[in-house]
């Protein structure tokens, strides 16, 4: 799967993957949609994305996710 709109650059945000022209990290992007803000407030303090961009950092999230192990806590 290729992602156009995300970029990793190691000069931009340490290599976070982020969104391509800007410094706006996919995680941050990940953390409000999982913390329930909506897309138009999203597109509202960020007007250089669109909801495009946002879709397609959820996705690489997934994948990534898709492709590691992912420690979690285990409760006793």
């Amino acid at each position: 799967m290729a992602f156009t709109r995300i970029k990793i650059d190691h000069r931009i945000m340490g290599g976070l993957p982020c969104i391509d022209g800007t410094r706006i990290p996919v995680a941050m992007l990940v953390r409000m949609i999982a913390a329930g803000t909506e897309m138009d407030t999203i597109l509202e303090e960020y007007p250089q994305l669109t909801e495009d961009d946002v879709r397609e950092a959820l996705r690489f999230a997934a994948a990534t996710v898709d492709q590691r192990v992912v420690p979690l806590d285990q409760i006793a």
